[in-house]
């Protein structure tokens, strides 16, 4: 009977260490229309007032890149864009719109692949991905968006106006969809980083079966990313989300840490 009562206590405890393992996902819905100017960090305090939300020591806010781009004025007009040669041939080669084209290749510092309709570049941030980041969704017919300047900073300044307000510490990530080679379909991904570190280096940990790990990085940022995209959604006017409950160290952190240098890529 003594054995049983122990096995039990231990399953019990086993199982409440798994409960307590746990993250929240909080959409922030009613946040309006941003236009050139706005103060996200402002817009996003309003918005959880009136949603009787309270942010809490350790919340992380994933922030979809489009409203940041906005109130930073990354928009392009297409009538203001006079397409290139190269933007002329690649587009009518392939049904896109030529000065779709050329905005991609004016913001592209590298083209890695010009195929089949798809065009990689990378940007100047170092980021290699599709269109070097312009799009044409979630904006008025006629324009396109700009990844921000400096994602880094933009997270800087909402998290400074979000602790100023609240009083705790918070970390924020300013997020984008991107492709993945060798798999379908998209994933947010961190483009901006401030309050976390982005990765969590397991190197010369051992594993549970005493095993030494050698190469496990794991992409932290990327990972809440991630997840709060299953809130954000693509067409749920949900551009924020709190991610609550993961167990980080605050710090400064950088969304240039999860760029691969040059001398490591193999893909390069």
């Amino acid at each position: 009977m003594e054995e049983l009562v122990r096995a039990e206590t231990q399953r019990t405890a086993k199982n409440a260490k798994i409960v307590t393992d746990k993250i929240e996902l909080i959409g922030v819905a009613g946040i309006p229309e941003v236009a050139e100017g706005d103060d996200v960090g402002g817009l996003i305090v309003r918005a959880l007032r009136d949603a009787g939300i309270v942010a809490a020591d350790s919340d992380v806010f994933v922030i979809a890149q489009k409203i940041i781009s906005k109130a930073e004025g990354r928009i392009v007009k297409l009538d203001s864009v006079a397409p290139s040669p190269r933007a002329r041939e690649w587009a009518a080669a392939f049904d896109k719109d030529p000065r779709v084209v050329e905005v991609v290749l004016r913001e592209s510092k590298r083209i890695v692949r010009m195929e089949r309709g798809v065009l990689i570049a990378e940007t100047e941030h170092g980021f290699v991905c599709a269109n070097a980041g312009v799009d044409t969704s979630n904006i008025a017919a006629g324009s396109v968006t700009l990844l921000p300047k400096n994602p880094d900073a933009s997270a800087r300044l909402v998290r400074s106006t979000l602790e100023e307000v609240f009083g705790v510490r918070v970390a924020v990530i300013v997020s984008d969809t991107f492709g993945r080679p060798w798999r379908e379909g998209l994933v947010n991904v961190a483009l901006g980083v401030s309050g976390v570190g982005p990765l969590i280096d397991y190197r010369g940990q051992k594993d549970a079966y005493g095993n030494s790990l050698k190469v496990t990085v794991i992409a932290i940022a990327d990972e809440l990313a991630s997840a709060a995209e299953l809130v954000m959604k693509k067409s749920a006017g949900v551009p924020v989300v709190i991610v609550r409950g993961f167990q980080h160290e605050l710090g400064d952190g950088s969304g240039t840490e999860l760029i691969r240098v040059a001398e490591l890529d193999l893909f390069r």
